[in-house]
């Protein structure tokens, strides 16, 4: 039985891209099944179209009310059975009430190595920035399943790179990403393959 996913992409949506590829092929045991998007003009979108993939914008102007917004989510979560949910580059705050029903079933991708440069307002170049400004020899990516607070769920997979001091924020990305694109879709075929277990907020990956 193929797991059913459900990808949440605000901008190009690389790691979506690259997810994509590793189910085509046949690395991973699932099936994209929509995009939700608070972006209908991004790439990620625009991705979803060519590949024949539904998607779903769900944004501050379709739904001022924030309840309204919230059981948006829920409901189109629940349509299309849901058995996982991916963040790549989703820009918004996920809503409790979604934590609370796929609890350990929500996987995020960060730029560090969590706990570390983790919290509102580091993404993207703000933490390569501050991984320059402490002169950190390493840094890396993390995923990790979300709860209610930024960047604190159980950390399922990390790696890390070594920074030299000719690197630039923009080189540090670019090092970065490739690890993204590495170890999220393996996450991801854990995920599906059922070899994640969690044990008191801590994940074990059975090989």
């Amino acid at each position: 039985m193929l797991s059913r996913i459900v990808v949440f992409a605000s901008g190009t949506g690389s790691n979506y891209k690259k997810i994509k590829e590793s189910i085509d092929n046949k690395k991973i045991n699932g099936k994209i099944v929509l995009l939700i998007s608070n972006n209908p003009n991004c790439e990620a979108v625009k991705f979803s179209r060519l590949n024949n993939i539904d998607y779903e914008i769900i944004n501050d102007y379709r739904y001022k009310d924030e309840k309204n917004k919230n059981n948006q989510y829920q409901l189109v979560l629940k349509t299309y059975k849901t058995d996982l949910i991916l963040l790549a580059g989703f820009m918004k705050k996920i809503p409790d009430n979604i934590i609370k029903i796929y609890k350990n079933k929500i996987m995020n991708i960060h730029p560090s190595l969590l706990p570390e440069y983790g919290g509102k307002g580091y993404y993207g170049s703000n933490v390569h920035n501050a991984v320059i400004k402490n002169r950190n020899k390493f840094t890396g990516a993390t995923v990790h399943f979300v709860d209610e607070n930024y960047d604190k769920g159980p950390i399922v997979m990390q790696k890390k790179i070594k920074i030299n001091s000719l690197d630039t924020s923009e080189s540090i990305s670019k090092k970065v990403l490739k690890i993204e694109h590495e170890i999220y879709s393996k996450a991801v075929e854990a995920f599906c393959s059922k070899k994640i277990i969690i044990n008191e907020s801590k994940v074990i990956i059975n090989e």
